[in-house]
């Protein structure tokens, strides 16, 4: 059985964020599935994820529709946003190696910005999208 075209995305991202330099500089290995209690900011996370079939007629393949979000509790926004645009650079078209699927596509497609607890905890979401084949 071949792993499951998210799991295998998430880990592929995984690995590449955390390669960078700067990403590495400002978060080092605060990339989680789910926060843990107590976690301090900054720090990025998996968010929803929505897997779509995406076969043509000789091969298997799967549309993700996924989010990473970037926390922080520097007053303002300046801090999740530079995080959050360098995960969108460093992901957009980034030529990622896949367990069991090939990449075929992988684009930054838009950014929201929110605040939590009283304005405390400034968030901005990544959404992105991004096409695979089973091998």
């Amino acid at each position: 059985m071949s792993a499951s075209p998210v799991v295998a995305l998430r880990k592929a991202i995984r690995v590449h964020l955390l390669a960078d330099a700067g990403f590495a500089a400002a978060l080092g290995e605060k990339l989680y599935d789910e926060a843990p209690r107590g976690a301090d900011p900054p720090y990025a996370l998996f968010a929803e994820a929505q897997l779509r079939d995406w076969s043509a007629d000789l091969s298997r393949g799967a549309e993700q529709l996924f989010a990473i979000g970037v926390t922080s509790t520097m007053r303002g926004l300046s801090e999740a946003l530079e995080l959050a645009q360098r995960v969108a650079d460093l992901l957009d078209e980034a030529p990622l190696a896949l367990q069991d699927h090939r990449l075929i596509d992988l684009r930054f497609l838009s950014m929201e910005t929110r605040r939590d607890q009283n304005g405390r905890i400034a968030r901005v979401n990544l959404r992105f999208r991004a096409t695979t084949e089973y091998l």
